[in-house]
């Protein structure tokens, strides 16, 4: 059942928003109310819709019992309140969805790390695989994909590649991409065609604002060195690499991708940022044992959550154990919703189930 009195809240609240917009604030009161309202919207009208299509339900019912000597009327109510029934379920569930705590982090952009784990230069190549099928699965939604760190495998792939994702609701699709990704095929390099079982591991960490994490000069240690090149001419003769050191935490990053050294200090500090955050909401998540109870698999990335079976031509997720049998339209980015989308229900679902205890 829903509380009806957090609905009315809700909608009160609404109004209030639209009554204050409509006074002509100042511009940062305007910025702000706009954001509240544009949040809670889609909410309100559902809850508003729900309220009606409940009316008009009751008002089916009634109909129903006053035209109980009218069999083509009755018969009538009948067929309309059962076509209502199902219009208050889903209403009902929509707005069950709308209520649920919110991760502040969902409408964020996201830093994308992606890593070979065991299994040598298959597991590089099996890493640049799921690089390119987030990169595919980006590109669908229009997001946008930029590298700021990579190191190649020596026959293909990545060793190690990190970049910034950015779009809309970005970290709310991705973030449960988080985990050890294993595959099982029978590598190029396989010259006896036995199958190996290599893994690479994937990091999905919301980018921070300035204003979500404050990084104090003072805290930070930054070398600049020389950065490793392909030889000849690419080799680079500046010490454009940075590395930067947050003394509070111990968390280090590196950038050498440009030649600049000014853009590799940008890029590691937008880097550095999001470790920051990300370390905060895993010690935020850790003092709130529910939170982390709620949480689809436990969020280790050292978890394995997912097989890519070549040879049978599957995939499959072991959090929820969905299997489809999509294995080349998931590695292109066009079904990877449909692994995506499930997990998300079955999150929802479990914090469905917590509110209701």
């Amino acid at each position: 059942m829903l509380a009806q009195g957090k609905l009315d809240t809700l909608l009160n609240r609404f109004a209030d928003i639209e009554h204050r917009l409509s006074s002509n604030p100042d511009a940062a009161t305007y910025v702000r109310l706009s954001r509240e309202y544009a949040e809670i919207e889609p909410l309100v009208r559902a809850v508003q819709a729900l309220r009606k299509a409940e009316e008009e339900l009751a008002g089916a019912e009634a109909m129903i019992v006053e035209a109980s000597s009218d069999r083509e009327m009755r018969e009538l109510a009948e067929a309309e309140r059962d076509d209502l029934t199902e219009k208050v379920a889903a209403l009902t569930q929509a707005v069950r969805v709308g209520l649920l705590p919110k991760d502040s982090a969902d409408k964020n952009d996201a830093i994308l790390e992606v890593r070979a784990g065991t299994g040598g230069d298959e597991a590089a190549l099996f890493a640049g695989d799921l690089f390119r099928m987030y990169q595919r699965f980006a590109d669908l939604r229009g997001w946008k994909v930029e590298v700021l760190s990579a190191s190649e495998g020596e026959v293909g792939g990545f060793k190690e590649v990190i970049a910034s994702v950015t779009g809309e609701n970005v970290f709310a699709r991705l973030k449960f991409e988080s985990g050890v990704h294993r595959v099982q095929r029978v590598p190029e390099t396989e010259s006896g065609g036995r199958i190996h079982t290599s893994a690479a591991t994937v990091a999905v960490l919301p980018q921070a604002e300035e204003v979500d994490v404050e990084i104090v000069e003072a805290d930070l240690r930054i070398d600049t060195y020389r950065a490793s090149g392909a030889g000849g001419q690419h080799v680079n003769t500046t010490d454009s690499a940075v590395r930067i050191t947050h003394m509070p935490t111990g968390i280090v990053v590196a950038v050498q991708d440009e030649r600049s050294q000014h853009k590799n200090k940008a890029r590691a500090l937008q880097l550095l940022r999001a470790r920051i955050y990300d370390a905060q909401r895993e010690k935020l998540a850790g003092e709130r044992t529910e939170a982390r109870r709620l949480q689809v698999g436990s969020g280790d990335r050292s978890e394995r959550i997912r097989t890519y079976n070549f040879p049978q031509g599957r995939v499959t997720d072991h959090r929820i154990g969905l299997t489809l049998y999509k294995l080349e339209q998931i590695l292109s980015g066009e079904a990877l919703d449909e692994i995506i989308e499930p997990l998300t229900v079955d999150h929802q679902a479990t914090l469905m189930a917590a509110e209701e205890m």
